[in-house]
């Protein structure tokens, strides 16, 4: 599966092709062909409901193979991990120390993978019609904070609350929120354009 999302998600390639160039340690792979290389890459199993991780001290992506059984389940648990490690390179991010740097980064993540879109949120029947994909990207980077952190569910939502704002609207790598697969595959034609432009000036 791990496989197949890398091969086919648009938006996981470009997140792909960005690290290296911010990030070479965690990037050591350098073309696609290697990419699935057990360094960057570790297929567990986890306790609870955990889907994933990222660890920033090996710079490595956890995928908890006894949570995820479906391979858009996957697709989005890849995403969403990153988009971590796509912060981890680009802000430094503290993880242990600062929670409003993990708010951050998980506010991101719930925005830019998919995990708010409308279907996702069909399906766990929590559905609104103003400002839902907001209040869905705030309730699971907080659900997110509590599930790595030994933190208050006050300090968590106070976190996130105080990045809120400035955190959403960073779309980096994308450009755009990609609510389903015909944004992502937006998203990805403009990062293969992006050059475009400045090379004739």
């Amino acid at each position: 599966m791990l496989r197949m999302s890398l091969e086919t998600i648009p938006s996981v390639l470009r997140r792909l092709s960005r690290v290296p160039r911010l990030c070479p340690r965690l990037c050591s792979f350098g073309p696609f062909s290697t990419v699935f290389n057990d360094r960057h890459f570790s297929c567990e199993n986890c306790d609870g409901c955990v889907s994933g991780g990222f660890d920033s001290a090996t710079s490595q992506i956890v995928l908890c193979q006894n949570n995820i059984r479906q391979q858009s389940h996957m697709n989005r648990v890849v995403a969403h991990e990153l988009i971590h490690a796509f912060d981890h390179c680009r802000a430094h991010v503290d993880w242990f120390k600062n929670v409003k740097h993990l708010a951050c980064s998980e506010i991101r993540a719930a925005n830019l993978s998919g995990d708010c879109t409308l279907m996702n949120e069909i399906a766990r029947f929590k559905f609104g019609l103003k400002a839902h994909h907001q209040t869905c990207v705030r309730d699971r980077a907080i659900r997110s904070i509590l599930a790595v952190r030994k933190v208050s569910r006050e300090t968590a939502e106070k976190a996130v609350d105080e990045v809120f704002d400035a955190c959403f609207n960073d779309l980096e790598p994308f450009g755009r929120i990609p609510h389903n697969k015909t944004d992502a595959k937006r998203a990805y034609k403009d990062f293969l354009n992006r050059d475009r432009y400045n090379a004739n000036l």
